[in-house]
């Protein structure tokens, strides 16, 4: 039996340096908070308990692991998960993100940070149209 050929897969076309915006850097801290969310959804306060303990847990395992030294995303689920497990403990019920009033003020100061990004965007765009015109009649 023979070993098949490998086959080579074209890379992806990278647009170049000049042309390509700028990223926004990620926020460690808020993709922790959504996941724990994401996973949240539907427990009951003995459920987010027992994934409290579990995420305590897991940063004590990682403390020592260098290449998580300054990451933010551990600490920042784990105070999600303390928040939760209260907040159920408190209302009871279960978990639902949509009734969460935390989450709704934190996806509306989003969409006001969107919003306002774009209205920059914008306004730079009608300045550099203006001073295209006025580079034309110049």
């Amino acid at each position: 039996m023979s070993t098949p050929v490998p086959r080579f897969r074209r890379r992806p076309r990278v647009p170049a340096a000049s042309t390509a915006e700028p990223r926004q850097p990620v926020d460690q801290a808020k993709v922790g908070r959504r996941a724990v969310r994401r996973r949240a959804v539907g427990m009951n306060a003995t459920e987010a308990a027992a994934a409290l303990e579990d995420a305590r847990l897991q940063q004590h395992m990682d403390r020592d692991r260098e290449d998580l030294a300054g990451n933010e995303r551990g600490p920042a689920e784990v105070a999600e998960w303390e928040r939760i497990a209260l907040l159920l403990a408190t209302t009871g019920g279960v978990y639902d993100p949509e009734t969460d009033a935390v989450v709704q003020d934190e996806l509306a100061a989003d969409r006001r940070a969107a919003q306002a990004e774009q209205q920059r965007l914008q306004e730079q765009q009608q300045l550099t149209a203006r001073a295209d015109e006025l580079a034309a009649l110049a």
